[in-house]
């Protein structure tokens, strides 16, 4: 076997087991997304009525594949199911209850948080300083496993209670 043969396989199964990796890491992300609805209390203005779906819109790149979907599907929290909206650029971000701010958006991030501020949105995101930068939760890669960070103050601004629960898990971040 060539040498040339060699490297394509070599990058092949680089590339297939970064894949992989990245797959699971958005499986994790869309069980957490998912378990916030549980540990976050919302406003009771931010649902038009008591059957309305809890809303996890994702904006900019769309890594989680089928996986947030498949986390969601026949699930319920305090008898609401979930709806998954994938916005793109430029969409407006009202009616979501859980927003995550892909990576791909970083450029946008005070744009998008200055456009849901008042609304009880929840804001989770993906970049180094999305929490300093006014997010509410931040998923940071460290040791190849998914930890939290949450900015107390941006949650409580918007009006969301997060449980002591879940917030024992995490990191606390301050507001640059």
């Amino acid at each position: 076997m060539s040498c040339r043969v060699k490297a394509m396989i070599l990058g092949l199964l680089l590339t297939t087991a970064a894949h992989g990796q990245r797959a699971e890491e958005y499986r994790v992300k869309a069980a957490f997304l998912l378990n916030f609805a549980r540990f976050v209390e919302w406003p009771p203005q931010v649902f038009k009525s008591s059957t309305d779906p809890i809303a996890i819109c994702v904006v900019g790149q769309n890594l989680f594949g089928s996986a947030l979907d498949n986390a969601v599907i026949g699930k319920t929290v305090a008898g609401r199911t979930f709806l998954v909206r994938q916005l793109s650029s430029g969409q407006p971000l009202a009616g979501c209850q859980i927003l995550f701010v892909s990576s791909s958006e970083r450029n946008r991030l005070q744009a998008i948080i200055a456009e849901i501020k008042t609304g009880g949105v929840l804001t989770v995101g993906e970049t180094d300083a999305f929490a300093s930068e006014g997010g509410m939760i931040n998923f940071k890669i460290e040791g190849g496993r998914v930890r939290l960070q949450v900015n107390l103050e941006a949650a409580q601004q918007a009006n969301l209670r997060i449980s002591s629960t879940l917030l024992s898990l995490a990191q606390i971040v301050k507001k640059r």
